[in-house]
């Protein structure tokens, strides 16, 4: 190929290169909107990309602290296609007030009300906020009856346009023809026939923490959370969902202020005027359980009427931690009332005042030193816990299950459900406390242990397990050592692994602790 066909098709390829690149660039001009995404965010700039050959950087005071993210598209105004260092300059509060305008124009042109925000009182009336345009509300068109200033100043209300003022970008609002739009077919309809007393139809609207707000069909009334249900609710939620239709009681209407209050329960008798009756104390009810709470129990005895069973008040004997591992909403139980409290509306119920305090006997019972046969019925890191008669629970602490097994949790030793044969270590009835004891079955078998490994004594072991402290070495079945940390050499502590054979020799015998002290350090003259 020659040199000059050579030179002909390079700059063909680069032309080619241009052509592509500026067909990648958006076309662009002075004045336009336009789609930019945010690519940085600075200590005082933000980098914008439009698609342009270059990007925009705007002082980060054009950003509400809500749109500051990064890949987050927004509206920009391109000032100027390049500057005097090439760069496109964008305006993101010029974009939002052009907006604002155009929006402001339309809902003129279409009668549509707008959103604003009344800034401070002027001389004739005040000044209004819409989406950063200014607007001037009159005071004979603001509809406010000797209003104070802080009761308008900075609230969010909707206007309607009256006048535009094209070249200072401004406009002239109404509250009141705003108000008279919204609220005349509703005021005709509803205002004049709406009677205290009365029961209406209504479709849920909103729901909040304290109540529904119903649509009467123009006009929208306030059911408030005390006045949906006789019974206790913990939010609307319960009873009502939106869009459920209605029939409630007009319970009070303020035309004045535009407030409607509604009733729900209102509609039907108060089940509580009768409960001093119908529940004196010491009456047995049954009911059903709706609500499991972490301190009590919620029963329901009739529609309207809960009463509550305390944790306290639940059994005699057994210790409780999780009530949903007894009730379940939907149980069906039988209680005894402890009393009923009309005016707080109030009913304290038990299930355990049913039957005998079991405790009454129990320090007759359950004599020190007795053996008991019980069952397995909880198992925790400290203990286990099991149901002797009348299902009075007694505590095996850790402690008190192997004189000579090392323990690291009590299911290791015994199961759920599995029946034993323990003594009573002590039974304090008044605190309703039963220690009892799994080892001490057996005699004390320590007296004998330290006959068998007198001081010097040396082993041949196996190594149990490796802590931080030493090593835990099998010298027969459920009876270890521990080879102390400083009585081992350093070297052949790293080596080490359960199940590995190694000499020892016996160097402490603890009776009262249960523990046998030992030292892999044999003939090297230190002891």
């Amino acid at each position: 190929m020659s040199e000059q066909t050579s030179k002909q098709t390079s700059e063909q390829n680069t032309t080619n290169l241009e052509e592509l690149y500026n067909q990648s660039i958006k076309r662009v001009r002075d004045g336009q909107l336009i789609k930019g995404k945010i690519i940085a965010i600075k200590s005082k700039e933000v980098l914008v990309d439009v698609g342009f050959k270059s990007e925009g950087v705007l002082p980060i005071v054009e950003f509400k602290p809500d749109e500051l993210e990064i890949g987050r598209d927004l509206d920009f105004l391109v000032e100027s296609v390049e500057d005097d260092k090439g760069m496109i300059v964008l305006s993101h509060t010029r974009a939002k007030q052009i907006q604002a305008w155009n929006k402001i124009v339309t809902a003129c042109k279409e009668g549509n009300l707008i959103d604003g925000m009344i800034m401070r009182s002027v001389k004739g009336g005040f000044l209004v906020n819409i989406d950063s345009i200014e607007g001037f509300l009159p005071r004979s068109l603001s509809g406010f009856r000797d209003a104070a200033g802080k009761d308008i100043i900075g609230k969010k209300i909707k206007f309607k346009i009256t006048k535009l003022n094209q070249f200072r970008r401004s406009a002239v609002v109404s509250r009141r023809e705003a108000m008279q739009q919204e609220k005349q077919k509703a005021r005709l309809v509803l205002w004049e026939n709406l009677k205290v007393g009365e029961i209406v139809s209504g479709t849920v609207k909103a729901i909040t923490d304290f109540g529904a707000f119903i649509d009467l069909g123009g006009i929208d009334g306030l059911l408030h959370i005390t006045d949906m249900s006789w019974a206790h609710l913990s939010h609307p939620s319960e009873v009502v969902a939106v869009g459920n239709k209605l029939e409630v009681m007009v319970l009070n209407i303020d035309k004045e202020r535009n407030k409607i209050a509604l009733g729900l329960k209102q509609r039907f008798p108060d089940p509580w005027s009768e409960v001093l009756n119908k529940y004196p104390p010491s009456s047995k009810v049954t009911g059903k359980v709706v609500n499991v709470v972490p301190y009590g129990i919620f029963v329901e005895l009739e529609k309207g009427i809960e009463g509550l069973v305390h944790i306290s008040e639940v059994s005699w004997a057994k210790k409780i931690d999780n009530l949903s591992s007894i009730f379940a909403i939907g149980d069906i139980v039988e209680t005894i009332v402890l009393f009923a409290d009309q005016q707080n509306r109030k009913i304290s119920l038990s299930i355990k005042q049913l039957e005998q305090n079991p405790w009454l006997e129990a320090q007759d019972k359950y004599l020190k030193g007795s053996k008991v046969l019980g069952k397995v019925r909880g198992i925790t890191d400290y203990g286990v816990f099991v149901e002797l008669d009348n299902n009075i629970e007694g505590l095996i602490h850790i402690s008190d299950l192997s004189w000579t097994k090392r323990i690291n949790h009590p299911q290791d030793v015994l199961k759920k459900g599995q029946k034993v044969e323990v003594v009573v270590l002590s039974c304090d009835a008044q605190n309703q406390r039963i220690s009892l004891g799994l080892k001490q079955v057996i005699p004390n078998p320590w007296s004998e242990i330290a006959q068998r490994y007198p001081i010097g004594k040396e082993l041949e072991v196996e190594v149990a397990s490796i802590t931080d402290f030493g090593v835990f070495v099998k010298l027969e079945e459920n009876l270890d050592g521990l080879v102390f940390k400083d009585e081992i050499e350093p070297q052949l502590l790293t080596q080490l692994n359960p199940g590995d054979k190694m000499k020892v020799k016996v160097i402490k015998v603890d009776v009262e602790q249960a523990k046998i002290g030992l030292s892999a350090r044999i003939g090297d003259g230190s002891r």
